[in-house]
């Protein structure tokens, strides 16, 4: 490594920021360059769903840092720029203006694109995505002339797209596929509980049912369901997940599986090619299989990782997984991976009010918990799950009990 190397970072994502901003602080002497397709620096994304789609907040309060936070740590910024095609052999990316810039260290932090639905209707005018400041403005300028909402799909970004919009409201109804809301990321108990809070809130949930088409000729009018049913809507928002976007790497001849796969440092099988964030399916030393998360955390800590790689500061990236979502007045907290649970534990009725704790075991190792309301159990349980302690399951039930000493 030398003053005159230099690292570009193809994507302006919480991953690639985190890597800009910390090689310089790892000790990287060379270049840097950020390349963003947007023309905004880089923001937080999880208040798009809520206080920025609410209008509480304004794109300049969401971004990650100020310009001379950038130009402090020797960042050159290029936004509003694709890459198009990344040659190997000659070390250099390409971009959609035609231009190319030559690195030393590359680092895919791509992130993901929405999921679409492509059945009749998609292109009218009311039926929007959200991934993009982009996304929200464009459903902002409608708002006005919008009195009911459908929410397709009963995800973590649909229930509170679906709380944002009851807040402001409009009249509400989330289509599920699946049988119950969030199947895909957590348990029983936890859908029934947010179908509880949706459903108190005035937002109608209808499950094990797609959605065949949108009706409507000039814009939006409803929205078809497989049972016929026509649910009247101005504004349609769907939420049926991400797809990581591996193509570049995969077209310069980079395994990808689902995503682009890395090993413990970050690292490609190209020495000089790194990936971070929601586009890396790679190892965390706390976990038996590699892994890929769509979350802020392992975006951040995955970042740092990378970053403190390529100065070559080489640590294995072992993080505990930590997410959050807000909906109305529920903060849910998670930590760890409930994936693989054999039994669960209760702290709190969550069939009444709303503050719980619920603890995922596999025999008497903790995997996960989710909090509801309940941030000491949340913050002990971070600790302990990086501590791999056994527990006693029945003390996990026992709110007198505190959580350090629930351990054998």
């Amino acid at each position: 490594m030398s003053d005159t190397d230099h690292c570009v970072i193809v994507g302006a994502s919480h991953a690639g920021a985190q890597v800009a901003l910390n090689l310089s602080k790892a000790g990287w002497a060379g270049a840097i360059t950020l390349l963003g397709e947007e023309p905004h620096l880089p923001y937080h994304r999880p208040p798009l769903s809520k206080d920025f789609l609410a209008g509480g907040k304004t794109l300049d309060q969401l971004h990650l840092r100020p310009q001379q936070h950038y130009d402090n740590a020797g960042v050159t910024l290029r936004l509003g720029e694709r890459v198009i095609a990344v040659n190997r052999d000659s070390h250099t990316v390409t971009l959609a203006s035609g231009a190319s810039l030559a690195y030393d260290k590359l680092v895919f932090a791509t992130g993901a694109r929405v999921r679409r639905l492509p059945i009749d209707g998609e292109s009218l005018p009311g039926v929007r995505y959200l991934r993009s400041a982009a996304d929200i403005a464009a459903i902002q300028r409608e708002l006005d002339e919008v009195k009911n909402v459908v929410v397709i799909g009963g995800g973590y970004i649909g229930l509170e797209a679906a709380a944002t919009m009851r807040k402001l409201g409009r009249d509400v109804t989330v289509v599920e596929a699946a049988d119950r809301v969030l199947q895909r990321v957590t348990s029983p108990t936890m859908s029934r509980f947010f179908t509880r809070v949706h459903e108190e809130e005035g937002v109608r949930i209808i499950v094990d049912t797609g959605v065949t088409r949108f009706t409507g000729t000039d814009r939006l009018a409803g929205v078809e369901l497989a049972s016929g049913e026509i649910v009247a809507a101005e504004l349609a928002i769907v939420g049926i997940g991400v797809i990581p976007n591996v193509e570049l790497a995969a077209d310069a001849g980079l395994a990808c599986s689902n995503g682009i796969d890395v090993d413990e440092y970050g690292a490609t099988a190209d020495p000089d090619v790194y990936a971070c964030g929601d586009c890396a399916h790679g190892t965390n030393r706390l976990f038996a299989s590699p892994l890929r998360l769509e979350s802020v955390q392992n975006a951040n800590d995955q970042g740092l990782c990378v970053a403190k790689a390529i100065a070559g500061d080489r640590k294995p990236y072992a993080a505990v997984p930590w997410f959050w979502s807000d909906q109305y007045d529920v903060k849910l907290q998670i930590a760890g991976l409930s994936q693989g649970y054999t039994s669960t534990q209760l702290r709190g009725d969550p069939d009444a009010g709303r503050s719980f704790a619920l603890f995922y075991l596999d025999g008497d190792r903790l995997l996960a918990v989710d909090a509801i309301n309940r941030p000491r159990e949340f913050v002990a349980a971070r600790q302990l799950l990086a501590a791999d302690a056994a527990f006693d399951a029945r003390k996990l039930a026992d709110e007198s009990i505190p959580l350090k000493e629930c351990r054998r």
